[in-house]
């Protein structure tokens, strides 16, 4: 058999902990945007490059971050009122 046609690993699942430190990293982060790079530095420990993309395509697929060319934003809000008066509407 080849190095070519070696077996392939299958792809990791990031941990519900790396996930939690990822999104408790963006949430508490002191700028509005920031680059993945920036995320990188600013995480506790380090985290794969491709586990890191997968979590956040899977903030961003939850509306918990905003994902823009200038880099990720935390836009989760899970205050009960504020998600009350946005479904209601403006009343007038």
């Amino acid at each position: 058999m080849k190095k070519a046609e070696s077996i392939k690993r299958p792809e990791r699942s990031p941990t519900l902990n790396t996930i939690k430190m990822v999104e408790n990293t963006l949430q508490e982060m002191d700028e509005s945007v920031m680059s993945v790079a920036g995320l990188k530095r600013h995480l506790p420990r380090q985290v794969n490059h491709t586990t890191l993309k997968t979590i956040l395509e899977y903030l961003e697929e939850s509306n918990k971050i905003a994902v823009s060319i200038k880099g990720i934003t935390w836009i989760h809000n899970n205050n009960r009122n504020l998600n009350k008066a946005v479904s209601r509407g403006i009343g007038m």
